[in-house]
């Protein structure tokens, strides 16, 4: 049998959540590793698309305790200059890997979570380089492995190519196509606002898409989300869906509207349930994405584990976080996790000392 690796914390998961679990349990002086399943630092963000950028400056775009420095060239668009320029996913990501560095986090890469034993003894983390035993755990996996698309009638007979926001990398690749984008949240405005006036793009969405006002960016949506925490007030939803960066208000104001959802799809392309059809080279899926977690017993309802606040509730050791509003408001941003983090680390310090013990249950 393999050694077991101990550790009071282990963090499943190496981005943004992960690392601002990793600053505060430093600070707090527990004994923790992180393991990460990707090959290089900087999550998520490093696999987005070229021209994505950040809805916030970088002054407000930061993990606790380090600034994110801002990014070299141009300012902001006019109107929204503070803070300096709204950074790039490869910034972020640069970001990352530097604030990994500077906190000398121990992150162990790549390594696979492949599921969770839960007993008296404590929690047993099985991964592709064995197993690590610890008396807390907090799941930072993301989102970004799970892409969903959703079961449209014909999907699966159209001929023209097919592929998630997971897998957009930038317009060039559409060049004079024709291309309908599905989604009616933030990476369906974008990527839309993207593709215009570089291919031919019908953007189509469930229901009339929702623009916040032209004046709220990621500083005010934390702010918004901050309120809601102290005092119940409204939900960012009670807003609106969709950012209006300036690449967006720059496409909606040269022509770019959305569509109703189509019915169907055919081998050439969408069917509306008026029977217009669009024919179409591709189909990019902005439809999201579904929690990425390692087995441990504890889902329930659409696969979710039901928390309290960040604490699986059926668990006290396990927590979660940066998972957006199942895990706290504004818990899936860069600025907003750290408040999370700092909480649930809180709380697993108050934990109850468990007897020692490096045998599998």
């Amino acid at each position: 049998m393999s050694e077991v690796r101990r550790t009071q914390v282990l963090v499943i998961g190496g981005g943004q959540a992960g690392l601002a679990a990793g600053y505060h349990l430093r600070r707090a002086g527990l004994d923790f590793a992180i393991l990460d399943g990707a090959t290089a630092p900087g999550g998520a963000w490093q696999h987005y698309w070229d021209s994505l950028r950040l809805f916030s400056p970088a002054g407000y775009s930061s993990l606790p305790g380090r600034p994110m420095p801002q990014q070299a060239g141009p300012g902001a668009p006019p109107g929204r200059q503070a803070g300096g320029r709204y950074p790039d996913a490869a910034h972020v990501a640069n970001y990352l890997s530097e604030y990994e560095k500077r906190y000398d986090l121990p992150v162990h890469r790549p390594v696979r979570a492949e599921s969770v034993e839960r007993s008296e003894a404590g929690l047993f983390t099985r991964t592709d380089q064995g197993t690590w035993h610890s008396d807390a755990l907090v799941l930072a996996t993301g989102t970004w492995e799970r892409p969903f698309v959703p079961a449209v009638p014909g999907r699966r007979e159209f001929t023209g190519r097919q592929l998630h926001t997971y897998g957009y990398r930038g317009a060039a690749d559409f060049a004079g196509k024709r291309v309908v984008v599905v989604g009616g949240g933030n990476s369906g405005a974008q990527i839309a606002a993207d593709l215009h006036g570089v291919a031919t793009v019908r953007w189509v969405t469930q229901r009339t898409a929702r623009f916040l006002p032209d004046d709220i960016d990621g500083r005010a949506l934390f702010e918004i989300a901050t309120r809601r925490v102290q005092d119940d007030g409204p939900r960012i939803s009670d807003l609106g869906d969709i950012v209006a960066t300036a690449p967006v208000r720059a496409a909606r104001t040269a022509g770019l509207t959305a569509h109703p959802m189509f019915d169907h799809l055919t081998a050439t392309g969408p069917v509306c349930a008026d029977g217009t059809t669009w024919p179409a080279d591709a189909v990019i899926w902005c439809t999201g994405f579904r929690p990425h977690l390692p087995p441990t017993g504890l889902r329930r309802t659409r696969g979710r584990i039901p928390v309290d606040g960040t604490r699986a509730v059926e668990d006290e050791r396990i927590h979660l976080l940066g998972y957006g509003d199942w895990t706290g408001p504004a818990s899936a941003t860069l600025i907003g996790v750290g408040r999370t983090a700092r909480a649930a680390v809180e709380q697993i310090r108050a934990l109850p000392a468990r007897p020692e013990s490096n045998s599998c249950p």
